[in-house]
C-alpha cells in the first residue's frame, strides 16, 4: 500500500472509532465487531504494516464508508456529531505528543489492561474499565475536552461510560498512526480528494 492509501486506513481507525462513540451515546449499543476492532488496535504496538493495527480491511470498512461519504459530498452547514469528536482527537493527539510523560502514563495503563484482557477477554467489563481509566486519568485531564452528547440514560451507565472512554483511547491511537504515516490536518482540505479515492479503492477490494 502506498503513503495516502496508509493515512486512509489511520484517518478510517479515527472515523469509526468516533462514530462508535455516537452510537453508544445515542442507542447504549453499537457494532460488537468494530468495537472490539477499535479495543484490540491499543495492544498492537509493533505493527509490520498499517493495516495490521486493525487486522483487516473489512474489519475498517464503516470507518472507510464513513471517509469516503464524508469527502465526496459538499461541504455541509452542520458536521455529524461522530466528524466534531474525531476532529478534537486529531487535535488531542497533537497535543499529547508535546507530553513524553503522560505518553508514558498511557503506556503503562495498557500495560496493565492486557491482564484483564488475557484472564477474560478484549470484550470484558474489566478490561474495557482498565482502559477507560487510563483515558481518566490522562488524556481527560488535558485542556481540551471532548464532550460526548447523547441520551442521558445511555450516559449515566458506567458500563456505557467506559465504553466510550475506552474508544475514545482508541480514536487517539489512530491518530497517533495518522501522524506516523504522515497525517495532517491540512490534508483533509488540500487533499481530500487522494483520500476519497483511496477510500473507494480500499472499499472496492473488500468486494471483490
Amino acid at each position: 500500500m502506498n503513503k495516502v492509501d496508509n493515512q486512509t486506513i489511520a484517518l478510517a481507525g479515527v472515523l469509526q472509532a468516533t462514530f462508535l462513540v455516537d452510537q453508544i451515546a445515542r442507542e447504549g449499543r453499537c457494532n460488537e465487531e468494530a468495537f472490539n476492532t477499535a479495543l484490540s488496535s491499543l495492544f498492537i504496538t509493533s505493527p509490520e504494516q498499517t493495516i495490521d493495527v486493525f487486522g483487516s480491511l473489512t474489519r475498517l470498512q464503516k470507518g472507510l464508508e464513513l471517509l469516503r461519504d464524508l469527502l465526496s459530498q459538499p461541504s455541509r452547514s452542520q458536521a455529524p456529531t461522530w466528524l466534531r469528536y474525531a476532529l478534537s482527537i486529531l487535535h488531542l493527539e497533537a497535543k499529547l505528543r508535546k507530553q513524553p510523560a503522560m505518553l508514558q502514563q498511557i503506556s503503562k495503563g495498557l500495560e496493565q489492561a492486557n491482564s484483564p484482557k488475557e484472564h477474560f477477554g478484549l470484550s470484558h467489563e474489566n478490561t474495557i474499565a482498565s482502559l477507560a481509566d487510563t483515558y481518566h486519568k490522562t488524556i481527560s485531564t488535558l485542556s481540551l475536552r471532548i464532550q460526548v452528547n447523547g441520551d442521558p440514560t445511555h450516559l449515566r451507565s458506567e458500563h456505557n461510560a467506559a465504553k466510550i472512554r475506552s474508544l475514545l483511547l482508541a480514536g487517539i491511537r489512530s491518530a497517533m498512526l495518522w501522524h506516523q504515516v504522515g497525517g495532517h490536518r491540512w490534508q483533509l482540505l488540500f487533499k481530500r480528494k487522494a483520500l476519497m479515492n483511496s477510500a473507494t479503492t480500499l472499499l472496492k477490494g473488500l468486494t471483490h
